[in-house]
């Protein structure tokens, strides 16, 4: 993965720091959380695409729905990280969901104020653009993912790409720090819990990753295939 799709996660934390109206001087006094309990939506498909959000705390699950009800999840996001932006790319209603994963605090920012705050600021507004663009990056490589790859790759690439949006070097090693379980992680993939558990032990039995509930441990990513 590329540089530039690392930024993914870095801008989306930086910009979180910029944007959440508790940070502001014009909107910081009036503004208030919005907290959501485990399993409530914070939007629902077709829905108007008004604000973007910002995650105070809590992890929140972006997915959409198949014509047959299934749901197919495309991405777990946790505290720093924005969602619901691809309204400033012309979306007018939504056509994904926005669930919270446990108890979620959200700093919504209208859209409108958005449009604002990148008027005054040229450099606000190429980093939300470019987040916009890595953020259908990233769909387009799951949807590749989905469509051309079996489990075991699927599971693979994940952990090459969370190691690139979110890993950090210690030496050869690559550490992702993560609370996604092994059912969070099939969701991501389009895979099943158990299929999920099997590759990861046979991985960790190759002396090629080493994982626990807080971390994942790349031995060395060029040898992950």
């Amino acid at each position: 993965m590329s540089k530039e799709t690392a930024l993914w996660y870095f801008e989306s934390v930086n910009l979180y720091n910029v944007l959440c109206p508790h940070k502001t001087k014009t909107m910081g006094d009036t503004h208030t959380f919005t907290e959501f309990k485990k399993d409530e939506f914070i939007y629902f498909p077709d829905e108007k695409s008004t604000h973007i959000y910002m995650i105070a705390s809590g992890r929140v699950k972006i997915g959409h729905y198949l014509d047959d009800g299934k749901e197919v999840v495309t991405a777990i996001l946790s505290t720093g990280e924005i969602f619901g932006e691809l309204a400033l790319a012309g979306e007018d209603q939504r056509k994904d969901f926005a669930q919270a994963m446990d108890s979620v605090s959200i700093c919504p920012l209208s859209i409108d104020d958005l449009k604002d705050l990148m008027k005054e600021d040229k450099e606000l507004s190429f980093k939300m653009l470019k987040l916009v663009g890595l953020r259908l990056m990233k769909l387009e490589r799951k949807l590749e993912l989905l469509v051309f790859k079996d489990a075991r790759t699927r599971i693979i690439e994940f952990l090459k790409d969370s190691a690139s949006w979110k890993g950090k070097k210690v030496g050869f090693e690559t550490m992702i720090p993560t609370k996604l379980t092994h059912k969070d992680i099939a969701a991501l993939t389009g895979t099943s819990r158990q299929t999920v558990t099997t590759i990861l032990n046979e991985l960790k039995d190759q002396n090629l990753i080493n994982f626990d509930r807080r971390k994942i441990l790349i031995r060395d990513i060029d040898q992950l295939k």
